[in-house]
């Protein structure tokens, strides 16, 4: 069994130890020592990484008893080897982890709602909840789990005994045999292997990034400590480059946002109403039984689509309407009535490089080869 120097110091982050065995693995060298530091990959948190000696120790692992660290570079058994660990993200580990602790027992003392995943990520904390939560509960847990961490309180880690254990009421994801280990932060107690930092102060903050429906509860994304303040500060910087291009100070964005989307949906109705007299336009101009090509400059796609349906309901002909647009040039085909514009579609874009499709009756999409010339003349040979 590998003594687990992690779980009674968690800030140890050198230590000297014996090298039991080296075995050649697929990623490298397979290193058991009588004791480490190094955290195992387990319970949501990631492996420690560092250094024993002069390998390069480049992941950690456990069957329960004995850990294993995959090195770069064999050890020769029965030396001692001095061992350090990266204490960056070691110690943002436990700034997620404790933070994690602290918002799922508040979550749970407030709503019921059991923690049933986690995993420290990249950028942030996924925390799974069995049950859904309004966004007033989670701002309210939020606001809770900050008080707690500000109340900057010792964090315990214990192993009791069993009529200890027994007696004792505490968080955990599964049923648990033997020998528990427990941690108390911030008014919660959860069984955890984890390390965690010793007081609570020590997260700093925790932030609720972001919350979906998952399964029968929510899925959140957590950041607390560096993290937390990363995504703060680049929150922040947004909002306030986006409040220079709506000339809007931040806290008053959602108003100039719905100001913008109420004059771009006026804008969209004008447009449409405009597209809707040129289309005339091109379907007064266009010879009854006739199938043409018209050029319309300027129109977008939904322009192309009026002006083409309108020509041909008009002359009851197949129309191509066309555009600068897409990869280069735009286009719009609309049916005579009864027929299949699909195949010409197809055939327009094997010729011209194109992308696109559509129904019997209509099809639109763009081309790469933007020569308009050679379009018309090839539409109105297969049209």
């Amino acid at each position: 069994m590998t003594e687990k120097l992690f779980e009674t110091d968690s800030y140890l982050q050198r230590f000297t130890a014996r090298v039991l065995s080296c075995t050649p693995v697929p990623q490298g060298y397979g290193v058991v020592l009588d004791r480490t530091a190094f955290f195992p990959e387990g319970g949501g948190q990631p492996c420690d990484t560092g250094r024993l000696g002069e390998a390069r120790v480049l992941a950690v692992h456990t069957d329960g008893l004995t850990i294993t660290h995959t090195t770069d570079k064999p050890l020769p058994e029965g030396t001692e080897v001095e061992g350090t660990l990266d204490w960056a993200p070691r110690l943002d580990a436990m700034q997620q982890h404790t933070g994690e602790h602290i918002l799922s027992g508040t979550l749970h003392r407030l709503y019921g709602a059991e923690n049933v995943g986690f995993h420290i990520g990249t950028p942030y904390v996924r925390m799974d909840t069995s049950i859904p939560l309004t966004e007033a509960q989670l701002a309210e847990a939020e606001a809770q789990a900050n008080e707690a961490v500000r109340a900057d309180t010792p964090v315990h880690c214990y192993i009791p005994d069993a009529e200890t254990l027994a007696v004792t009421q505490y968080r955990s994801k599964k049923e648990l045999d033997g020998p528990v280990r427990l941690v108390e932060a911030g008014g919660d107690r959860c069984a955890c292997c984890g390390p965690h930092l010793s007081r609570t102060g020590e997260v700093g903050i925790i932030k609720i990034i972001s919350a979906q429906h998952y399964k029968n509860g929510m899925r959140l994304a957590v950041a607390c400590g560096q993290r937390a303040y990363e995504a703060i500060a680049n929150g922040w910087a947004d909002a306030e480059s986006a409040g220079r291009l709506l000339s809007a100070p931040v806290g008053k964005l959602t108003d100039a946002v719905t100001r913008l989307q109420t004059g771009e949906a006026q804008l969209k109705q004008r447009l449409a109403a405009l597209q809707n007299v040129l289309a005339a336009a091109y379907a007064a101009a266009a010879t009854p039984g006739q199938p043409c090509t018209v050029w319309a400059e300027g129109a977008d796609g939904d322009g192309l689509r009026r002006i083409a349906l309108a020509v041909a309901a008009e002359t009851h002909a197949a129309c191509c309407a066309l555009a600068p647009g897409g990869q280069g040039l735009a286009y719009a085909l609309a049916a005579a009535p009864g027929e299949d514009i699909r195949p010409v579609c197809k055939a327009l874009n094997e010729t011209f490089a194109g992308r696109g499709g559509g129904k019997p009756a209509f099809c639109q999409g763009s081309l790469r080869d933007a020569d308009e010339a050679r379009v018309r003349a090839f539409m109105t040979e297969i049209l």
